[in-house]
């Protein structure tokens, strides 16, 4: 990845792949509550994929000028597998460890390239992953958190 349209693709693709993640899992529950919930992550990430097209056809900027708060809760939850029966607290420690995984990813490839126009992409796609990752983290301290 050479070019901020290699990047992009890369990671147009990588929203793609977790949209379709959810939705395979999606179909695979056995809830229909939790099929809804899912198939409700799949949508945000293909509105994930769907900002980064805009950033490409230069409709939308990438890069926002605030740091994205951390609640840091993924960092504290242990991994879980993607059953069938998978609970809401479950498919949200998977969202948030994918989430921090591309944000660990673009951060460090960001980290690796000198100042330049392809590296404020890859701090603009590190900064949208942590608001994704914040969404999930968020949901989690609201509704699992307070449960517990």
């Amino acid at each position: 990845m050479n070019t901020v349209d290699e990047i992009l693709d890369y990671a147009i693709d990588q929203e793609q792949q977790a949209a379709d993640f959810y939705a395979d899992l999606a179909g695979r529950a056995e809830k229909a509550g939790m099929k809804d919930i899912l198939l409700e992550f799949a949508a945000e990430e293909q509105r994930h994929k769907e900002r980064l097209l805009a950033v490409k056809t230069g409709e939308h900027e990438l890069t926002p000028e605030q740091e994205v708060l951390d609640l840091k809760i993924s960092d504290y939850l242990v991994e879980v597998e993607t059953t069938d029966d998978i609970s809401y607290q479950d498919a949200l420690i998977v969202a948030m460890k994918r989430e921090r995984a591309a944000y660990e990813l673009y951060s460090d490839m960001a980290a690796r390239i000198p100042e330049s126009n392809l590296r404020e992409v890859f701090v603009g796609l590190a900064r949208e992953e942590a608001k994704h990752k914040l969404f999930f983290e968020s949901e989690y301290d609201e509704r699992v958190l307070v449960d517990n």
